[in-house]
């Protein structure tokens, strides 16, 4: 991978930097076309949280996807970067009444619904501008995910959603309310899912419900599974775009839609990670009582993942081929969670070396922080850099 990297760019590049390979996001997104378009009547959405680099999201309209937003400030990236309001859905816990609004003016396709008193509220904000939302009710629908516990949303003790015993009570309050409309179903389980089976079990419990739900002469339009597939930490060389024949093939086996119901689905990390990566400086090394540390410029505010998720990342010396020695990788802040790797075979670090911290596109530069004055990583797109 190292050949690939432009390293005399770099080297004249201000460090830390985000920096992205948009000939595999191209690839990416060419992938996740042509396996949806396999399938009749599936949708996908980005997940605008995995990254809101604007460069990128450019890209992502170009290629025909919808946006997946959990803020007004989503909604604003996404309608800046290009992307049509009547393909931008709205999810999230907490949506206050400026977003909600924000919203509502820009005629978005669908606001997903996590509680009772949301949705009445959406339909008061609705009532005053003269308009109906349409809305999708997300449901929780206690389902497990083979992942970390912090990024799982799908069970019943997470924040997220509408409880499965509420669900007919809320539907039939939704039909009732004058200025929404119910035109989906929403489901999220959680991120970074690798075993289909996961998937699977999503698929029966919608199964289930949609068949509740048809007793009762009940059938929407929509119905959004959310996103959640992984992808390759630990070998991003090997497998640079995830499995979407896997993932897309696993719904239109499992899931049992009704004529005419359209599957969505909400892809944030499995569109961007693999493409993006932390390009940092060594500092100094630093021989400790035990072990030695390679003390580079880029801290937690710059990729938090490691710190908050204890999350790995392949981390290589893109400008050593000497041989290889063991460290520990850390940042410059003064917390003691500011590690990116402990006991990290690397080539031989010297002060000045590059390092790679790879599979960072999702949930970096988006969650970057000025914790201790620092300034926010800037992005570059490797085009850019040529």
């Amino acid at each position: 991978m190292k050949g690939s990297f432009p390293i005399r760019v770099f080297k004249e590049t201000r460090t830390p930097f985000y920096y992205y390979d948009t000939e595999l996001l191209r690839k990416t997104l060419d992938t996740i076309r042509s396996e949806v378009g396999k399938y009749e009547n599936f949708c996908v959405h980005y997940a605008v949280k995995a990254n809101a680099n604007h460069k990128l999201l450019t890209i992502i309209r170009e290629a025909g996807l919808g946006a997946d937003c959990v803020s007004g400030g989503e909604i604003e990236a996404a309608l800046k970067a290009g992307f049509p309001s009547r393909k931008i859905v709205y999810a999230g816990v907490g949506k206050s009444d400026w977003e909600i609004a924000l919203g509502l003016d820009n005629d978005i396709f669908c606001f997903n619904v996590e509680s009772e008193p949301e949705l009445e509220i959406i339909n008061a904000l609705a009532g005053e501008k003269g308009r109906t939302a349409r809305v999708a009710l997300r449901i929780n629908p206690n389902v497990g995910a083979h992942t970390h516990a912090n990024i799982t949303t799908g069970l019943a003790e997470n924040k997220f959603g509408i409880a499965m015993h509420d669900l007919e009570r809320i539907i039939s309050l939704a039909q009732h309310l004058e200025h929404v409309q119910l035109v989906g179903l929403h489901f999220h389980i959680g991120s970074q899912i690798l075993d289909m089976g996961d998937f699977m079990a999503l698929c029966n419990r919608i199964n289930e419900l949609q068949e509740q739900l048809y007793k009762q002469h009940i059938v929407v339009q929509h119905i959004n599974v959310g996103g959640g597939l992984g992808v390759d930490y630990q070998h991003p060389n090997r497998q640079p775009v995830p499995d979407f024949a896997a993932y897309f093939a696993t719904y239109h086996k499992h899931l049992k839609l009704f004529p005419g119901q359209t599957l969505h689905f909400e892809l944030g990390r499995a569109v961007v990670c693999q493409c993006g990566s932390l390009i940092t400086q060594v500092l100094y090394v630093k021989q400790g009582t035990h072990k030695q540390f390679a003390i580079v410029d880029a801290g937690m505010t710059d990729l938090i993942r490691p710190a908050l998720y204890q999350a790995y990342h392949k981390i290589e010396n893109i400008t050593s081929e000497d041989s290889v020695e063991t460290y520990d990788v850390v940042g410059p802040i003064c917390e003691s969670s500011d590690v990116f790797g402990k006991a990290i075979d690397l080539n031989r670090c010297r002060r000045g070396d590059l390092i790679a911290i790879r599979s960072a596109g999702a949930y970096g530069e988006i969650m970057a922080s000025g914790y201790n004055c620092r300034k926010l990583p800037e992005g570059y797109l490797s085009e850019e850099m040529k």
